[in-house]
């Protein structure tokens, strides 16, 4: 069914779950920028606790004229780069190729489905650590899972098909039916730890819990969010809440992806993380006065 794979945009994520993907015998094919000559001459490092895994030679392009139409398309660039998906996407389409988003944040399947429809598009939530360690390394903390869903309706035999696919890479893999509920319950983690991380002056995610006035920011933005999404619809119950605290200390000194961005001079996911649910959530009538803030820190912080 999934002959061939692109993975647009080959950060750490792309290229954790591409080489995933590749080791298990799959078609893939990286569309790269800054390290592909790296990777053509070195190919992947995968590190994790049970060791290290090298994928080479890797499938590397530069451009996606160069891998052309594919079965399937992973769009792993930063939302912010969304705006480079009417250049990108539509080399890599034929008539049945389907398109996943494994972005974070609200409104990134309604960008994909504008090129390529929104019956070809899926989305995924990565519940994952990891980190580019060296050119062409990939180092992964935690593995964690993928939650995947149709951009509209409940999940599919195609779902299913590609949660499996993706299964017997060794990614853990749920499909969901609800996308938009999953990807409210992930901004409950990552509306506070990757802001806080970046406006508390830099910091890991250990010493966002370490310090009392952030940890209690922390809970503060969680039940905002939650709010926010139990107003739209989705269920987010307080046990989940609690595990998302809960957990965070087993991976450590860890770095949240905004906050990797945000020390190499990259622009955030400003809007994706927390623009876009600020608003859904004031226009469905929730308070988010905490969240506001946070919003209004984090462009003071990262727009000067």
């Amino acid at each position: 069914m999934f002959d061939s794979i692109a993975i647009v945009g080959a950060g750490a994520i792309g290229t954790y779950y591409g080489a995933r993907l590749a080791l298990a015998g799959n078609d893939v094919r990286f569309l790269m920028r800054g390290e592909l000559a790296h990777v053509r001459a070195h190919g992947v490092r995968l590190v994790d606790q049970a060791g290290t895994q090298v994928l080479a030679p890797a499938a590397a392009f530069g451009t996606a004229e160069e891998i052309g139409p594919v079965d399937l398309a992973f769009v792993t660039l930063k939302a912010t780069a969304n705006r480079e998906l009417p250049r990108l996407l539509p080399p890599l389409l034929h008539a049945g190729t389907l398109v996943v988003t494994l972005q974070n944040g609200l409104g990134n399947e309604e960008a994909i489905a504008a090129i390529a429809g929104a019956g070809r598009t899926l989305g995924g939530l990565c519940f994952i650590a990891a980190t580019r360690t060296a050119p062409g390394e990939i180092t992964c903390f935690h593995p964690g899972t993928i939650h995947l869903g149709e951009c509209a309706g409940p999940a599919t035999d195609r779902t299913r098909a590609l949660a499996a696919l993706l299964t017997a890479a060794g990614v853990r893999t749920h499909a969901e039916d609800s996308l938009a509920e999953a990807r409210w319950r992930k901004l409950v983690w990552n509306v506070p730890f990757n802001g806080l991380a970046v406006v508390a002056g830099g910091i890991t995610t250990d010493r966002i819990l370490a310090s009392p006035p952030l940890a209690a920011r922390v809970r503060v933005l969680m039940d905002e969010v939650a709010a926010a999404a139990r107003a739209l619809g989705h269920t987010v119950p307080e046990a989940f809440i609690c595990a998302q605290i809960e957990r965070t200390p087993a991976i450590g000194a860890y770095q949240p992806s905004s906050l990797v961005d945000f020390l190499a001079g990259r622009e955030i996911e400003l809007e994706a993380i927390w623009g876009e649910p600020l608003r859904r959530g004031q226009a469905a009538g929730v308070a988010m006065p905490e969240l506001a803030r946070l919003y209004t820190e984090l462009k003071q912080t990262t727009l000067k």
